[in-house]
Protein backbone atom coordinates (compact mmCIF):
# COMPACT_ATOMS: atom_id res chain seq x y z
CA UNK A 1 0.00 0.00 0.00
CA UNK A 2 1.29 3.35 -1.45
CA UNK A 3 0.72 6.79 1.05
CA UNK A 4 -1.52 9.18 -1.35
CA UNK A 5 1.72 11.91 -1.20
CA UNK A 6 4.33 9.37 -1.87
CA UNK A 7 5.44 10.18 -5.56
CA UNK A 8 4.88 7.15 -7.90
CA UNK A 9 8.07 4.73 -7.91
CA UNK A 10 9.29 6.89 -11.49
CA UNK A 11 8.79 10.39 -10.27
CA UNK A 12 12.04 12.47 -9.29
CA UNK A 13 11.55 13.09 -4.94
CA UNK A 14 12.21 16.78 -5.71
CA UNK A 15 8.45 16.91 -7.89
CA UNK A 16 9.78 17.73 -11.13
CA UNK A 17 8.75 14.11 -12.98
CA UNK A 18 12.26 13.72 -13.96
CA UNK A 19 14.55 11.25 -13.78
CA UNK A 20 17.55 11.66 -11.47
CA UNK A 21 20.79 11.74 -13.68
CA UNK A 22 23.67 9.94 -12.18
CA UNK A 23 27.38 11.00 -12.99
CA UNK A 24 30.29 9.59 -12.45
CA UNK A 25 33.08 12.11 -11.30
CA UNK A 26 35.04 10.79 -14.73
CA UNK A 27 32.25 12.87 -16.82
CA UNK A 28 34.20 16.00 -16.87
CA UNK A 29 37.67 17.23 -18.20
CA UNK A 30 40.06 16.89 -14.92
CA UNK A 31 43.55 18.24 -14.80
CA UNK A 32 46.27 16.93 -13.24
CA UNK A 33 46.50 19.18 -10.42
CA UNK A 34 42.76 18.24 -9.83
CA UNK A 35 43.60 14.68 -9.89
CA UNK A 36 46.72 14.96 -7.39
CA UNK A 37 44.18 17.19 -4.82
CA UNK A 38 41.81 14.59 -5.27
CA UNK A 39 44.16 11.44 -4.55
CA UNK A 40 45.06 13.86 -1.08
CA UNK A 41 48.66 14.70 -2.22
CA UNK A 42 50.27 18.21 -1.95
CA UNK A 43 50.49 20.08 -5.68
CA UNK A 44 53.69 19.81 -5.95
CA UNK A 45 55.17 19.63 -9.43
CA UNK A 46 56.72 15.56 -9.15
CA UNK A 47 52.72 15.15 -7.63
CA UNK A 48 51.80 17.05 -10.74
CA UNK A 49 53.41 15.18 -13.12
CA UNK A 50 53.08 11.93 -11.34
CA UNK A 51 49.11 12.94 -12.29
CA UNK A 52 49.59 13.87 -15.71
CA UNK A 53 51.16 10.55 -16.12
CA UNK A 54 47.85 8.23 -14.83
CA UNK A 55 45.16 10.57 -17.11
CA UNK A 56 47.37 9.92 -20.09
CA UNK A 57 47.72 6.29 -19.57
CA UNK A 58 45.01 5.36 -17.84
CA UNK A 59 42.60 8.33 -18.78
CA UNK A 60 39.01 8.11 -17.00
CA UNK A 61 39.86 4.82 -15.24
CA UNK A 62 42.45 7.22 -13.16
CA UNK A 63 39.59 9.15 -12.32
CA UNK A 64 37.27 6.24 -11.52
CA UNK A 65 39.43 4.87 -8.92
CA UNK A 66 39.22 7.56 -6.78
CA UNK A 67 35.85 9.41 -7.52
CA UNK A 68 32.98 7.30 -7.17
Amino acid sequence: MTDENSPPPDENPGGTGAKPVFRTGAEQEWEPIDLALAQGRDPTPENIERARRELERDGAAAIERIVP
